[in-house]
């Protein structure tokens, strides 16, 4: 795959032209609902056996070897570069990807039934080919200890069907919203924890689940080693029995952040405790925040340096979210929700209103603004083939164990193509 940004002129038989592969192809791997009519700064993966590069100003055959990891040598042969006349700059060169090396990794996809319903298994089954993980959101608290049951079977045996293996997620929500009240009635006795291992244990073996992922939330510092202890008491007996253990971590950029959010969640502890971590490395922008970027490239990145001095870089997995959000203007603070929304909802807005994408290139992020019928002004911000290439990118960078998303159901072509253009996905089961 590679990765074409429409200009003013582009069609979709240009573009096919200009990389010489059938205009079908790029339909179909784009999914494109209107081909005759492309956003101008809409990003296209084109797919091909190689790809294309084009030389730019200052830049050598060296360089380019050194960014597609292949040897100089073979891109002077396929090219039929005989001497330096024969290098100028927008030469268009060829780019064998067979030579490409791809680093195996670790995939999750959180499924949450409150989103997906009875459609879940479905969407499991749409999408389980490319994961290694389907995580089940979710298993909640009682303040008894016990948990409330899901209807989850459909989901389990579909994730086995395609060697995904089911990780159960247990969370301390109540009446929809994660609760400090629960999560501190269970963590600070002793026999409630128990209980809790206990049921879940028992759970895991009856439906078939492989690991135990704990999603526990908005904790505050009075619970912080309580949970460091319920992790250390629950890797113990999963030991016994074989399963994983993994916890989803609110993203922290640094010791000591202040928050209810962040301060009951020890970076370390859990690093050293649990086979591995999901870095919810989103929600920058939300729906009851300002306009900004879901996943900004360069506070993630922070997210990641932190983790990467706190645990082992092969136990992190980084979060990737497959929505964006639609803002109203003017946001007003304490009032303003905005819309959530998949890429493809993104692109069908742009094209609607004729609106033309931005790129923002220090959060690696595409935006707009347009207008709405009644005169609304509003603003954009989505994740395209771009700002996931560059997420894709950081995971190689920093040698992680891999990614997840949150959430599988959103409408996203384009990001699985590039994922197994990417990487080899691991089967563990």
């Amino acid at each position: 795959m590679q990765i074409h940004v429409v200009v003013p002129g582009d069609s979709v038989w240009s573009i096919a032209r200009q990389y010489e592969i059938p205009y079908q192809m790029i339909v179909d791997a784009n999914q494109l609902e209107n081909a005759d009519q492309l956003v101008v700064g809409q990003a296209l993966v084109i797919p091909s056996v190689g790809r294309f590069h084009w030389l730019q100003p200052g830049e050598n055959i060296w360089e380019v070897s050194q960014r597609y990891h292949i040897p100089p040598e073979l891109i002077t042969q396929v090219n039929q570069i005989h001497s330096t006349r024969d290098v100028h700059v927008w030469k268009r060169l060829y780019i064998p990807t067979e030579y490409r090396q791809k680093p195996a990794i670790d995939v999750g996809g959180y499924i949450d039934l409150n989103i997906t319903g009875e459609d879940s298994a479905n969407v499991v089954g749409d999408k389980a080919r490319y994961l290694t993980f389907v995580m089940v959101f979710s298993y909640e608290m009682n303040y008894d200890g016990t948990l409330r049951p899901i209807d989850d079977q459909a989901i389990i045996n579909t994730a086995y069907s395609q060697n995904a293996i089911p990780l159960m997620v247990i969370t301390n929500i109540e009446d929809g919203g994660f609760s400090t009240e629960l999560a501190t009635a269970i963590l600070q006795d002793e026999q409630l924890q128990d209980r809790l291992l206990d049921e879940a244990i028992a759970i895991m073996e009856e439906k078939g689940y492989l690991g135990l992922d704990f999603d526990l939330e908005y904790l505050g510092s009075e619970n912080r080693e309580a949970y460091n202890n319920l992790m250390r008491k629950a890797k113990e007996r999963l030991d016994e029995k074989g399963f994983y253990l993994s916890s989803a971590l609110a993203p922290q950029v640094e010791e000591g952040m202040e928050g209810v959010l962040y301060e009951g969640h020890d970076y370390r502890t859990h690093g050293e405790v649990a086979d591995f971590v999901f870095l919810m490395t989103y929600e920058w922008g939300w729906t009851g925040g300002p306009p900004r970027a879901v996943a900004p490239i360069d506070q993630v990145r922070r997210v990641i340096e932190f983790a990467a001095s706190q645990m082992p870089n092969d136990k992190i997995m980084m979060g990737i979210p497959l929505y964006g959000y639609d803002w109203t203007l003017p946001f007003v603070a304490g009032q303003s929700r905005a819309r959530a929304i998949d890429h493809q909802e993104a692109i069908r807005l742009a094209a609607t209103y004729n609106a033309a994408i931005e790129y923002d290139q220090t959060a690696q992020s595409p935006y707009f603004r347009y207008v709405d019928e009644e005169g609304r002004q509003h603003e954009v911000w989505f994740d395209d083939a771009r700002s996931i290439q560059a997420k894709f990118d950081l995971v190689k960078e920093f040698g992680l164990r891999g990614l997840f998303y949150w959430v599988l159901g959103w409408d996203f072509p384009q990001n699985w193509l590039l994922l197994e253009d990417n990487f080899m996905i691991n089967k563990r089961v």
